[in-house]
């Protein structure tokens, strides 16, 4: 069995890719969670990641880093990764790759925080431009194959490298449009993110860099970890 290593649930967008695609198509593997800490490097992550960051799959011997290389390694192993089509295929592939090396300022902008709600700062001019992209990949790659999901009716790899910026959406409120909305609203009650969002606001670390990225990013006018505690 696999043994997928992440982090804070309320923090790592990286580790949500990898964990949703493996929990959506029923792939079995072993979570295990290492909570992020207040430090310039994640010494501790080093025992079992190269690079010292998360996500990274061990299988037996081998241990993949990155969440592209575990999507692609997994797909070597397992149908279901990619879609089966060959256009729908190749068009998941560029916007995953697409979404993985780039929108840098929606990283930096809206960083994901799943307990938070924030009323964003102006948007800068590089933010407004990865908002503009995500509307124009999300709606072409609707109205392309005609499904629920991005390439079609099934749920690819496609769908789970875009799924962080649902939870982003949901905190930021960032203007999607039409079909990019009700997209993100579709993503946002799969039941495997559901199931990560209730692990997230149940999580009792926080860490200050990621608070802080928040912090700067707008105003906090909603901590729904505090909310999630009431209830329990």
């Amino acid at each position: 069995m696999y043994k997928l290593w992440i982090g804070n649930k309320n923090y790592s967008s990286w580790s949500l890719r990898p964990w949703l695609l493996l929990t959506k198509l029923r792939i079995p593997f072993e979570e295990a969670l290492e909570p992020f800490i207040d430090a310039p490097v994640q010494e501790d992550f080093k025992r079992f990641s190269p690079t010292g960051k998360v996500p990274c799959l061990v299988d037996d011997t081998r241990t993949i880093w990155d969440s592209l290389a575990i999507t692609e390694y997994v797909a070597e192993l397992h149908d279901g990764i990619w879609p089966v089509d060959p256009d729908a295929r190749a068009w998941a592939r560029c916007i995953s790759a697409e979404m993985h090396s780039s929108f840098q300022a929606l990283r930096g902008s809206t960083p994901m925080n799943v307990a938070l709600r924030v009323k964003m700062n102006p948007p800068s001019d590089a933010l407004k431009r990865d908002i503009s992209r995500i509307n124009e990949i999300w709606t072409e790659s609707l109205k392309r194959f005609g499904g629920k999901y991005l390439c079609g009716n099934t749920f690819t790899a496609a769908d789970a490298f875009f799924a962080p910026v649902a939870f982003r959406w949901q905190s930021f409120g960032f203007v999607l449009e039409g079909a990019a909305e009700e997209y993100a609203r579709t993503m946002l009650a799969e039941p495997a993110m559901l199931s990560w969002q209730q692990a997230a606001l149940a999580e009792v670390w926080q860490d200050k860099s990621h608070e802080d990225e928040c912090t700067a990013a707008g105003t906090i006018i909603e901590d729904l970890r505090n909310a999630f505690k009431q209830r329990v």
